[in-house]
């Protein structure tokens, strides 16, 4: 089991926004997750909470991404409130699962690490 956020490389995030907007996905996929299969996120948490983080380079990407991946598994998209580095309403990233490994590496392993 592991989760996956897919980070928008195109807008030039510094670190700290970076780990921000990862952290939001990372819940928000989780919560999503865990109202449609509760034992998945039990698992996962007991097994360490793995996380993978890739990287898209651009919106047109990420919602490619989103669109396919969330056919199977839970998604969250999240937007910047744009009080910093980017527009109000940025999609900066996606949070994944999460879920199993071979479902993610099918659906993910065209992507480069961040």
């Amino acid at each position: 089991m592991r989760q996956v956020i897919i980070v928008r490389n195109d807008l030039k995030m510094q670190k700290g926004k970076i780990a921000a907007q990862s952290s939001h996905a990372a819940i928000e996929a989780m919560i999503k997750t865990k109202k449609i299969a509760p034992q998945v996120v039990k698992t996962w948490l007991e097994e360490g909470q793995k996380k993978v983080v890739l990287k898209v380079n651009s919106e047109k990407e990420l919602f490619n991404v989103f669109k396919d991946v969330s056919k199977e598994v839970p998604c969250a998209v999240i937007r910047d409130a744009g009080h910093t580095q980017v527009a109000p309403g940025t999609a900066t990233c996606i949070g994944i699962g999460p879920w199993y490994d071979d479902v993610l590496n099918r659906l993910t392993n065209h992507l480069k690490l961040l």
